[in-house]
């Protein structure tokens, strides 16, 4: 296989620089180490690059040894999104908690030490917060990423969260532009269509990503989504209507814009990475987002000779491609500056990048309500979780270890599945002994083997032990509404814990809505659950 050599040409180099590839492992490979020195400005890091702080700083400093003005970016959300803490949950919690919270002081405290965190490890780009207005309850994809379904509430938390985000020094991507609140489809599988008039767009989607401009985010993430509205023909990603027409000249953004992962079927599956990648970069995009699931040299290669090969055919204007990597490098410039200065460009106090943040050991940190090999920051991240509790009904707190049912979606790409969540780890602390199980939609029915529905295998766990029962979107599932259907008719003392969105009428001797299935939020609604609320 080729491999990338060292070269000066501009042209290459313009191609390398308008790229943030992923990688696998924990340690930078030497193609990638390569290509930063050949003129990639940009590395993408996944929950898969992630063990623990100490090596989170170690990769960073290896990579900056390399090129020093490196764009390291990262997916860190909070909440249920995260790869910081992608092994043990975010000690923060997520947009749906803070927007039911709705405190924008509070959101910018929170950001503000999410950022602080991430600059400690050396990342410098954080592809978040979520601006989607989630006006679709039934949406897939977006649901507690969202601030929330009101559009006001979304823009003042979004400025807010930006605003916290970059007086860390780490610049902020508002994401899925120009919204991707109303869509049933998600475009990790499929395109998803948003059929509104350019007055809905304007007076719900697009008034977080105004806020968010005017608070100066650095950069935006387009959408793989069609709007027939703005362009009838092509996903927002491709569109320059959309991302030239509108994003630049109408809302007048100037920074650079980054893609969506270019490997989700939205594109892939219609025009490929490398077509797709070609078009975005001529409709106005600036840095092609790849690696969620092709992370290898041969991916960087084709990408950038795809983008040469444009330039050389007359297909992408050669000074289109020259204007995407001279935003890019001056991203890459604001980071430097941010992090050698604090205050650069935006006010606030940055952390000096390379050295994790403060550590203890696993006993300590669990001790404290942490992951291990981390501290936590109580005051910020459980204080707002504690805050967005909503608790329905009265029940005695629980003296005795309960058995906790964990009712189990299938888990969007984005929030992955590797990251734990649920409620027993946090209330075995305060309720030593308390056993947990997960449940999932039963299959359709072998009638050779028949399976018992979950209530009942749920109610012979569980014996005479208190059932806390603990579900993900219910409004979305009706096999987990029946569940607790049954469950409640065969023991009304059972208590019910919703992780996901708020949407379905409260259920249970006691109900609880923690707005996300953040480890932080476990914590918050396991001290109500003990009786140790604080």
């Amino acid at each position: 296989m080729t491999t990338l050599v060292s070269t000066t040409d501009t042209l290459t180099r313009d191609a390398l620089a308008v790229l943030q590839p992923g990688f696998v492992g924990t340690t930078a490979p030497d193609w990638l180490l390569r290509a930063i020195g050949d003129g990639l400005t940009s590395v993408g890091l996944f929950g898969r690059n992630v063990a623990d702080p100490e090596q989170l700083a170690a990769l960073t400093r290896r990579l900056r040894r390399e090129r020093e003005d490196i764009l390291v970016a990262i997916d860190e959300e909070g909440g249920d999104v995260t790869r910081l803490e992608v092994r043990h949950g975010s000690s923060f919690p997520g947009n749906y908690a803070l927007g039911a919270v709705d405190d924008p002081e509070l959101t910018r405290d929170v950001a503000r030490e999410l950022g602080r965190r991430l600059a400690a490890c050396g990342v410098n780009l954080n592809w978040a917060p979520s601006a989607d207005v989630n006006s679709n309850p039934d949406n897939p994809v977006i649901g507690v990423r969202s601030f929330g379904a009101d559009p006001e509430l979304a823009a003042r938390h979004t400025a807010a969260y930006v605003e916290g985000l970059q007086a860390a020094g780490v610049a902020a991507c508002v994401k899925h532009f120009p919204g991707h609140g109303d869509t049933a489809v998600d475009s990790h599988h499929a395109l998803p269509r948003i059929d509104v008039d350019l007055d809905t767009l304007h007076a719900r989607e697009l008034l977080p990503f105004r806020a968010a401009i005017a608070a100066g985010s650095r950069s935006v993430m387009s959408a793989h989504i069609l709007l027939p509205a703005l362009d009838p023909e092509r996903p927002a990603t491709l569109s320059p209507r959309i991302l030239t027409g509108l994003l630049r000249e109408e809302l007048g953004f100037q920074g650079p814009i980054v893609t969506d992962g270019m490997e989700m079927q939205a594109i892939a599956s219609v025009y490929g990475i490398e077509r797709g990648s070609v078009l975005a970069i001529a409709a106005g995009a600036d840095a092609i987002c790849v690696g969620g699931g092709l992370a290898d040299e041969g991916t960087v290669l084709r990408l950038r000779d795809a983008l040469v090969a444009a330039v050389r055919s007359g297909e992408l204007p050669e000074e289109r491609l020259a204007d995407a990597a001279a935003r890019v490098r001056a991203l890459a410039d604001w980071t430097l500056r941010a992090r050698v200065s604090p205050g650069a460009g935006t006010p606030g106090a940055a952390t000096q990048e390379g050295t994790a943040p403060g550590t203890a050991s696993s006993a300590g940190a669990a001790a404290s309500g942490g992951a291990p090999g981390v501290v936590p920051t109580p005051d910020i991240g459980l204080l707002a979780a504690r805050r967005a509790l909503r608790v329905t009904g009265t029940a005695t707190p629980l003296t005795r270890a309960p058995y906790v049912a964990v009712l189990t979606p299938v888990a969007n790409i984005a929030v992955g599945e590797e990251t734990p969540w649920g409620l027993a780890t946090e209330l075995n602390h305060l309720l030593p002994g308390t056993q947990t199980a997960t449940y999932a939609e039963a299959p359709p029915e072998d009638t050779s083997t028949p399976t018992p529905d979950p209530a009942t295998r749920i109610l012979t766990a569980a014996g005479d032990r208190t059932t806390v029962a603990v579900v993900r979107d219910a409004h979305r599932h009706p096999w987990m509404r029946a569940t607790l259907d049954a469950l409640l008719t065969a023991r009304p003392d059972t208590l019910v814990v919703e992780m996901g969105l708020n949407e379905a009428p409260p259920s249970g001797a006691l109900h609880i809505a923690t707005h996300g299935a953040a480890r932080v939020c476990a914590r918050a609604a396991a001290e109500v659950l003990a009786g140790r609320v604080r």
